[in-house]
């Protein structure tokens, strides 16, 4: 992949101004990867449904936008996926069943997916890359800014970060990304920005100019320890920057090229610092911290979970047999 070690050129044309006073009201989800670290359990059932505690961690992430403000999300899928759809549909079935039982609870669990936001799907005919999926978006998006949010991070719904991101974008009219710092020894495996102090200020949020970006550096070339997490909002000028960007070594066209494209040709892009709780999902071990952590915060099922945890620790991670009927 090309390095993305840049900065803003000054001499550069300036790219389309966008409406600085409009904020975005569509989400980008990304979920036709193949989710090969998951294999065989993602061969048949997408990895975006897994369950995460009792919710599949899709539906976080749509719960996340809603809570934004954001009415209208579209799935970028693949082949072999339209299941995602379907959680977000109606199971009249299943509801006149659990309403005949009296299971409200459950009733309005199954129900609630369906009236987080407006759903709509596109298909990406061959996994391309990132900025590729992206690019399935234009016609649904149009000329208006809009967030993209991937499935594997799962942002704490206690810790907000979308609404700065989206009112900060809404100010700049540029890219806003959501940045997260690390541990040094970890920036090789990440995307990783450049940064500057920022003039602009949204409710005490830690906001940085962004003015590089490089794609797994060496340690010794990070230039700092900012990663890019999967957040972001972009203007509708990201879609002649995906056209214009060429595929990496892979064959693939990355959302970060295009997006130092705009950088380079005049487009603000912001970082906005997240210190909150998030969860990495993209991966095996990722996951299943996710569903403790999740589990362990439960007002309902958490304290009988944790008090399991503390002694399934204890005992050296060997169940015990069961005592005094429990």
């Amino acid at each position: 992949m090309p390095d993305h070690s840049t900065t803003s050129d000054p001499t550069a044309a300036p790219a389309a101004a966008a409406n600085p006073t409009q904020r975005a009201t569509k989400a980008v989800i990304p979920a036709a990867g193949l989710a090969t670290r998951f294999l065989p359990a993602s061969k048949a059932v997408p990895k975006e449904l897994f369950p995460v505690v009792d919710k599949p961690a899709l539906q976080y992430i749509v719960e996340e936008a809603a809570a934004a403000g954001i009415g209208d999300v579209l799935l970028i899928t693949g082949r072999g996926k339209s299941s995602m759809v379907d959680h977000f549909d109606r199971r009249l079935d299943l509801e006149a069943a659990l309403e005949a039982k009296g299971d409200i609870e459950r009733l309005e669990a199954v129900r609630r997916p369906g009236e987080l936001a407006a759903l709509h799907s596109s298909r990406q005919p061959e996994p391309l890359g990132l900025g590729h999926a992206v690019s399935c978006a234009e016609d649904h998006v149009g000329a208006a800014p809009f967030a993209v949010l991937l499935g594997d991070d799962l942002i704490d719904e206690r810790d907000p970060l979308l609404p700065t991101m989206l009112d900060l974008q809404a100010r700049t009219g540029g890219v806003v990304l959501a940045l997260l710092e690390v541990p040094w020894s970890e920036v090789h495996k990440y995307g990783v920005a450049s940064v500057q102090p920022a003039d602009e200020n949204v409710d005490g949020a830690e906001i940085v100019q962004v003015t590089g970006l490089v794609e797994k550096p060496a340690r010794a070339d990070a230039p700092s320890n900012l990663i890019l997490v999967g957040r972001y909002v972009l203007p509708a000028s990201i879609f002649d920057a995906i056209r214009r960007t060429e595929p990496d070594k892979r064959g693939e066209i990355q959302l970060t090229d295009a997006m130092v494209r705009l950088l380079n040709e005049g487009t603000p892009v912001h970082g906005v610092v997240f210190r909150g709780r998030r969860y990495d999902t993209g991966d095996p071990t990722g996951y299943l911290k996710a569903v403790v952590q999740l589990a362990s915060a439960r007002d309902d099922i958490g304290p009988g979970f944790r008090e399991w945890l503390a002694r399934y620790v204890a005992d050296g991670f060997t169940e015990q047999p069961p005592t005094n009927g429990q």
